[in-house]
C-alpha cells in the first residue's frame, strides 16, 4: 500500500512537472516575438544605433502598457553591421523562434533585396519603411514586401517638386543641373530611374556620382561638383558619409542650402559634427522630423525610461532617426493589432496572419492620435495592390543647432509613379515566374 502511495505520488509529481512544462511552454509561445536586425557597430552605427534604440523601447512600452491586447512582446537583437551576409545569417536563426518570426525589418536595402527572396517560402512578412524596392510597393506581385509610408521614388519625387516649386514651376528646370550623389550600393540606386524619368519630361540634367562604402573618401566627387556646379546636389548617404558630404560642400564652397538629402540624410548625427558648417542643409522627414513634444515620446519617457529601462541615453528620446525605429516598430505591432480583429484579440498571431493584418492596416488620425503619434505623421491605409499605405512628405532644415521643418506637406505623384512600380513589378514576376494575385489570394 506504502508503495502504491509512494507510485501514485510520483506520478502526480510527474504530470505536474509536464503540466508545468508545457504551461511554460504554451505562455513562451504566446508571446509576439519581434527579431531586430540592428547595426551597432561598424561605420554605420551612429545612424544605426538611435534607430535600434527606438524601435526596441517602444516594444517595452507596448509591454509597459501591457502587451498587444494582452499578448505580451518578446524580441532579441541580431547584429547585421549593415552587411547583406550577416543579415541573411540574422534571419535564418531568428525566423523560426517564438513560433515563427513576427515580421522582420532588415533597416538596409541590400538586405531587403536578399530577403524578398525568401520570406515568400518562408511566410514572414517584410516592412521596410522608407527604404528596399519601390515596386514592391505592388502587393499583387510582393505579397510578403510592405514598404510602408513611402519608397525612395516617392522621395526623389517629392524633392524634385520642393526645387521645383522655388524655380518657380516645373518648366523653370529646363537646363537646370542636378547631381545625385549616392552610396553605390542597392539603396544609393534606388531613386536613379525616377530621377532619370522625370529629367525626360523636364529637361534637367541629371549627373550621377557614386561614393563607395562607407563614404569617407569623396574628394573626386566634389571636385567634379566645383567644376560642373549644378544648381542642386541630392545625397543619397547614410552614416559617415553624409557628414563628409557636408565637411566637403564646406571645403569647396558649394552653398549647403542647394543640398538636398533623402530622409536618411537629415538626422542629427548627419549634422552635429558640422554645425554651423551644415547650416541651411535641407533633407526629407519621412513624415516625421524630432518629435521631443509628441506624447509617445512622454509615454517612453515616464515608462520605460521612467522605470530605469531605457534603451539607449534619454537625451536621444525623440530626435528624428529615434523617431524613425520607434515608428517602425509601431506598424509593425499595428499590424499584429490588425490581424487580431480577424484572427482573435488577445491571441498569438502567426506570421501570415500579421500579413493579412500589415495588408489590411487602417490607422486614421484617430488611431494615430490614440497612439500618441498627433502631430507625428500622416494616416496610413494598404490594400492588397498597394503596400505602401502613405506617399506624403516633408522638408526640414538644419538652422546650426536643430531641425526645422521648412514646407508643407507634398504627395508624390502616381500619375508617374505608378506606371513605373508596375512596369518593374511585371518585370520581376517574369523574371520569377510569378503569377499576380487574384481576387480570392487578396481575400485571404
Amino acid at each position: 500500500m506504502k508503495f502504491r502511495n509512494v507510485v501514485l505520488a510520483a506520478a502526480m509529481v510527474a504530470a505536474a512537472a509536464s503540466s508545468a512544462l508545457t504551461t511554460g511552454a504554451y505562455a513562451q509561445q504566446q508571446e509576439q516575438f519581434f527579431p531586430v536586425l540592428v547595426y551597432r557597430t561598424g561605420a554605420y552605427a551612429p545612424n544605426g544605433v538611435p534607430f535600434a534604440n527606438g524601435y526596441v523601447d517602444y516594444l517595452k512600452l507596448v509591454n509597459a502598457n501591457g502587451g498587444i491586447n494582452g499578448v505580451k512582446v518578446s524580441f532579441e537583437e541580431c547584429e547585421t553591421g549593415y552587411a547583406t551576409d550577416r543579415g541573411v545569417e540574422c534571419y535564418e536563426r531568428l525566423k523560426g523562434k517564438g513560433g515563427g518570426a513576427t515580421v522582420f525589418q532588415p533597416l538596409s536595402t541590400g538586405i531587403t533585396f536578399a530577403l524578398t527572396e525568401k520570406a515568400p517560402g518562408d511566410k514572414i512578412p517584410l516592412i521596410t519603411a522608407g527604404y528596399g524596392r519601390s515596386e514592391s510597393t505592388d502587393g499583387n506581385v510582393f505579397k510578403w514586401n510592405f514598404p510602408l509610408t513611402g519608397t525612395y521614388w516617392d522621395a526623389a519625387d517629392v524633392l524634385l517638386q520642393h526645387v521645383s516649386k522655388k524655380e518657380g514651376g516645373w518648366d523653370k528646370l529646363k537646363g537646370k543641373k542636378i547631381a545625385l550623389v549616392y552610396h553605390d550600393s542597392p539603396y544609393g540606386k534606388e531613386p536613379i530611374p525616377l530621377l532619370e524619368e522625370r529629367a525626360k519630361m523636364h529637361g534637367y540634367q541629371l549627373q550621377l556620382l557614386p561614393v563607395a562604402h562607407p563614404g569617407v573618401e569623396q574628394k573626386a566627387t566634389w571636385q567634379q561638383i566645383r567644376g560642373n556646379r549644378p544648381d542642386y546636389v541630392f545625397l543619397w548617404g547614410w552614416g559617415v558619409m553624409n557628414s563628409t558630404a557636408l565637411k566637403e560642400a564646406q571645403a569647396t564652397g558649394y552653398p549647403r542650402d542647394k543640398m538636398y538629402g533623402v530622409w536618411w540624410a537629415g538626422a542629427e548625427p548627419d549634422v552635429k559634427d558640422v554645425g554651423d558648417g551644415a547650416r541651411g542643409y535641407n533633407a526629407l522627414a519621412l513624415q516625421h522630423g524630432a518629435e521631443p513634444n509628441s506624447k509617445v515620446v512622454k509615454d517612453v519617457l515616464e515608462k520605460v525610461h521612467g522605470k530605469g529601462q531605457g534603451t539607449g541615453p534619454k537625451e536621444e528620446v525623440g530626435q528624428v532617426l529615434y523617431m524613425r525605429g520607434l515608428i517602425a516598430a509601431m506598424l509593425g505591432v499595428e499590424g499584429v493589432k490588425r490581424a487580431q480583429e480577424r484572427f482573435g484579440k488577445g491571441k498569438w498571431m502567426s506570421p501570415e496572419q500579421v500579413r493579412w493584418g500589415l495588408e489590411n492596416l487602417a490607422l486614421d488620425q484617430k488611431k494615430l492620435d490614440a497612439l500618441g503619434f498627433a502631430g507625428v505623421m500622416r494616416p496610413i491605409s494598404t490594400s492588397c495592390a498597394d503596400h505602401r499605405g502613405s506617399t506624403w512628405a516633408r522638408v526640414h532644415t538644419w538652422d546650426g543647432k536643430q531641425w526645422k521643418f521648412s514646407s508643407d506637406w507634398y504627395q508624390s505623384d502616381d500619375a508617374i509613379i505608378k506606371p513605373m512600380i508596375k512596369q518593374a513589378a511585371d518585370r520581376y514576376a517574369a523574371e520569377k515566374k510569378l503569377d499576380r494575385r487574384n481576387a480570392a489570394d487578396c481575400q485571404s
